[in-house]
């Protein structure tokens, strides 16, 4: 039943090629085609000659007042939704997308190329003889 393994471990190493491909082509098209604008900006700011979106959420008023009842841990908490959800959008879409294929493609290649001897011949190889190692 050596044969079973050795087709297991060629299409694991099939399916994490076409997910590479797949994943990294996908991420180049997002990339290109995404814009780096900046949704839900309730104003705007001048500051240092350039003018930037700004949202209620990015004030010092907004930050001050988290701080002030939810503690420091509010405010971290914020922070790191505000990070979570900006992977999600735009140009750092293309990289959570490549990060992501990168990671499975990687997983299934590294199963596939170790996967386990076929335990179901209990001992015997290919013309049924006994392996001079195994004892049942």
């Amino acid at each position: 039943m050596q044969w079973k393994t050795a087709n297991m471990e060629t299409y694991l190493k099939l399916i994490s090629a076409f997910i590479l491909l797949v994943g990294l082509g996908g991420a180049i098209v997002i990339y290109l085609t995404a814009e780096n604008g900046s949704d839900g900006a309730g104003g705007y700011e001048v500051e240092g000659g350039g003018v930037y979106p700004n949202t209620p959420e990015n004030s010092r008023m907004y930050e001050h007042d988290l701080e002030l009842y939810g503690g420091k841990a509010a405010v971290l908490a914020n922070e790191f939704r505000y990070w979570f959800t900006g992977l999600w959008h735009g140009r750092s879409l293309a990289f959570t997308v490549a990060s992501i294929a990168i990671l499975i493609s990687f997983v299934t290649f590294f199963v596939g190329t170790h996967l386990p001897p076929d335990t179901t011949s209990h001992g015997r190889d290919a013309n049924n003889h006994h392996d001079k190692y195994f004892n049942p």
